[in-house]
């Protein structure tokens, strides 16, 4: 079974036997470059997830120009190509991975610590040894040069300047105060909650690019602010995935963060929040500095939404109500970007399998059957990260925009799941070969 063919049908035996598990044709493959490309490969000689990831599979494959080498099942013919492919770009790999260590070399003498330097580094290695070759007399000027760049592209001066300044205890205590103060002058009363017509009617033009009235409409009347009222209920807040506790709690300040452990947006501390948004990449007219940006996020914190802008609050009640149409056994709505979003969610084949079939049988792994049932929990707390970037690089949202931003968030939610599953299917492969051959 491909990861884009989820049909119950099994392969005939014929095809079995003509068939290569992708993985193994990658490892096998690698593993004739040699010791060259060690610096991009594991404890067994096999590449990293990040070089498959950076490096290989958009750089050297290229599986969407080559959809025959996408597969986690490969034909002869096509594991050939693939093979052919690696063993091509092997000069390079070789001196992408001497560009690896210089980088490396050059981050530690720049005391820079900030994010992963395979994610960081990677591919920019590949490029200078597509351009320059392998690292020669001068390579550490050029390497500073670049590991400089990243960093200030990437928000780590920036960051790192905040973590300063949260590990500062005047600074802190300061900060501390702002944030109990923000949250104990949070506002009591607020406009009436926002009638079912008039949301309907913003969901129901917002396809069509038409939302300009009736979000402006919504914006007037507070009604982001109003809706958000309700998440102080006990539970509220918790049953959109915005937090695991009851009731929102007071953030933290915080100084460290790791994109592999953020806990849901109305659990992140100050920190979290601003590194989330600003790790991967700073714009030139942000404009803003550390202390600005730590200030402003306190305020964001306490307000509706825990979103500055009532604009952004809009978007997210909007999001929330047409978020509905993807619950399993949901209410039918009647609005277009209900019946859009859930034609979207329900065209996966993987969705329509997870949903139908019994765990053990549909062949989908069970933390993806999770993320498909729970799919309105993952979409808000992406569309909440995707409105708050917004805020911090000042680009706001209008009517227009909502459709965009409504259908983008689900279009990543879906991407995102599509990879995962493909690489528990590739490596599911790999595993049953590696049985088979013992």
């Amino acid at each position: 079974m491909s990861a884009t063919d989820l049909s119950s049908e099994a392969p005939s035996p014929e095809k079995a036997a003509a068939s290569r598990p992708r993985a193994q044709v990658i490892s096998q493959a690698w593993m004739e470059l040699g010791p060259g490309v060690a610096p991009l490969s594991n404890g067994s000689g096999r590449p990293l997830a990040r070089t498959l990831k950076l490096i290989l599979d958009p750089l050297v494959i290229r599986p969407v120009q080559n959809p025959a080498l996408a597969g986690g099942s490969l034909t002869e013919s096509a594991a050939a190509e693939l093979r052919a492919r690696i063993r091509a770009a092997g000069s390079e790999l070789s001196a992408a991975s001497s560009w690896f260590l210089e980088l490396k070399a050059a981050r530690r003498r720049l005391r820079i610590t900030d994010g992963n330097p395979q994610e960081k580094y990677f591919q920019r290695c590949y490029e200078l040894a597509r351009t320059a070759g392998a690292p020669s007399d001068g390579a550490d000027a050029v390497a500073a040069e670049v590991v400089a760049e990243i960093a200030q592209a990437s928000g780590d001066s920036l960051l790192a300047h905040m973590r300063r300044i949260l590990a500062d205890e005047e600074h802190a205590a300061r900060l501390g105060r702002e944030l109990a103060d923000a949250w104990d002058r949070r506002p009591e009363a607020a406009a009436p909650p926002p009638s079912p017509d008039a949301v309907a009617a913003a969901l129901d033009a917002s396809p069509a690019g038409a939302a300009c009235a009736p979000f402006a409409d919504l914006v007037d009347r507070a009604a982001g602010t109003a809706s958000g009222r309700a998440l102080g209920e006990e539970g509220a807040a918790h049953a959109l995935g915005l937090t695991r506790h009851p009731i929102p709690p007071v953030p933290q300040l915080g100084e460290t963060a790791s994109k592999r452990d953020l806990p849901p947006p109305f659990d992140r501390s100050i920190f979290e929040r601003l590194f989330a948004a600003l790790s991967g990449g700073v714009p030139p007219e942000l404009g803003v500095d550390a202390e600005g940006l730590l200030a402003e996020e306190i305020i964001r914190s306490a307000r509706a939404w825990q979103l500055g802008e009532e604009e952004s609050r809009v978007a997210m009640l909007l999001g929330t109500e047409a978020s509905s149409a993807l619950e399993q056994g949901g209410t039918v709505q009647s609005s277009a970007a209900h019946r859009l979003l859930a034609a979207r969610w329900h065209r996966e084949a993987y969705v329509r399998r997870a949903l139908r079939m019994p765990d053990g049988l549909s062949g989908v792994p069970a933390p993806i059957i999770d993320d498909v049932r729970s799919v309105r929990r993952a979409y808000l707390r992406r569309l909440w990260v995707r409105l708050h970037g917004r805020e911090l690089r000042d680009q706001g949202i209008e009517g227009a925009d909502v459709w965009d931003v409504l259908d983008g968030v689900l279009r990543s939610v879906v991407m995102d799941q599509r990879q995962r599953l493909k690489t528990a299917m590739i490596r599911g492969a790999g595993a049953r070969e590696a049985t088979e051959a013992a």
